[in-house]
């Protein structure tokens, strides 16, 4: 039986900072490993301390079931916790999400950039002003999940049409027949 899909999980604002560092005395002989916090677990945080929703709220805004964001929020705890107890850096980054805008790809200078203003139309390269932007494709190799097809397939008529993450494929009806739609493999 293989390993059931890990659906990404939805952030709405990346931090502000990559971590935190301790510091005091004796902080700078502590040579140990750095407690890795991900994007999620940060997201988690963010909304069940410091927005203050509940966790049925704060599951709804990340795209995810309630017992998974709490899950997801204590692990973030306890990595926190042994960050202050051990002394050790927390480093923020990696894990299965997606930010709440659109990303771009500029072909001159090939760098990747976000339009966190959704009302507003990129035209221009935010870095080179490069006018050849493409609206970037999210892939999943720097995450290590891998999809088969990211297609949702009509098994009456084979009508497709690409997968949109958060909602399940048998929810989708094929827009020429009215089928149930299934996930292509």
């Amino acid at each position: 039986m293989s390993p059931r899909i890990r659906m990404l999980r939805k952030v709405l604002n990346p931090p502000k900072v990559n971590g935190f560092k301790p510091y005091g005395q004796g902080s700078e002989k502590l040579n140990l490993e750095s407690v890795n916090l991900l994007y999620e677990e940060y997201e988690a945080i963010r909304l069940s301390d410091y927005d203050a929703l509940n966790h049925h709220q704060a599951s709804v805004m990340m795209g995810v079931s309630r017992p998974t964001f709490t899950r997801i929020y204590a692990s973030a705890l306890q990595k926190v916790a042994k960050a202050f107890v051990e002394g050790r850096q927390i480093s923020i980054k990696g894990g299965a999400v997606y930010f709440d805008s659109d990303w771009y790809h500029c072909n001159t200078c090939k760098c990747y950039f976000n339009n966190p203003e959704r009302d507003k139309i990129v035209e221009n390269c935010s870095l080179c002003g490069s006018q050849q932007v493409n609206e970037f494709d999210y892939t999943y190799e720097e995450t290590g999940i891998t999809h088969c097809n990211d297609l949702c397939v009509c098994p009456s008529c084979g009508f497709e049409q690409k997968h949109q993450y958060g909602k399940k494929c048998n929810q989708e009806r094929c827009p020429t027949c009215g089928a149930v739609m299934k996930r292509a493999l």
